[in-house]
């Protein structure tokens, strides 16, 4: 991993094409390993690694790459999944159909039910009323973490943000991140647990910021 090259192109990300998909996927399941809520709602067995670089492949390919845009370095190593607020709400049947054995696998029987009320908890309480860009996965892999490539990634798009005036909302349940959001302008404004038991969950918004 050219750690140089991935900071470099962190600046100026370039979106993520159907020939990269599946190597963004990798490094967003590789960024996600110790994520509170993923640890929270994925299956305990053996097979959860799979299952987890499953759940973000079909994401990506089914969801992501259609209704928005997966910015990362040309390098690889890190990937941000944005999705502006007009593509957001109810998903087709079709696609909720197709979905449906990847969140099983995921989740396993057992935990299908936590994986639907964090589903649930976040619609409660992302703010679709305005405007803006959904900041639905940030990671690096952790190869390249420590090396201010999420940061420079982030930049790159809030800046462009600003230039078009777009707000920005995103949810964390990483204590350590709200320190770093915050810096990036993105500030707290709602907190909930999607049951008892889970993690707590920030939501962050940021207002696009005049020049």
């Amino acid at each position: 991993m050219d750690l140089d090259a991935i900071r470099r192109g962190a600046e100026t990300p370039i979106p993520a094409t159907h020939q990269t998909l599946d190597a963004a996927a990798s490094d967003l399941a590789a960024a996600f390993t110790a994520d509170p809520l993923f640890d929270w709602f994925m299956r305990t067995d053996a097979k959860r690694t799979a299952a987890r670089g499953r759940f973000f492949r079909v994401i990506l390919r089914e969801a992501a790459f259609s209704d928005g845009v997966i910015e990362r370095p040309e390098a690889g190593g890190a990937a941000a999944v944005w999705i502006p607020s007009e593509g957001l709400g109810p998903q087709p049947l079709h696609r909720e159909i197709r979905a449906l054995p990847m969140l099983l696998n995921a989740a396993g029987v057992g935990r299908f039910a936590r994986l639907l009320q964090l589903r649930e908890a976040m619609d409660k309480h992302h703010p679709i009323d305005r405007p803006h860009d959904y900041l639905w996965f940030l990671g690096v892999h952790p190869d390249a973490q420590g090396a201010g490539v999420g940061s420079r990634l982030l930049a790159s798009k809030t800046a462009r943000m600003d230039a078009g005036g777009r707000a920005g909302f995103l949810e964390t349940a990483t204590p350590r991140n709200l320190s770093f959001y915050n810096a990036h302008g993105f500030k707290t404004i709602a907190e909930y647990r999607p049951a008892p038991g889970a993690p707590l969950v920030w939501g962050m918004w940021r207002d696009a910021h005049q020049s």
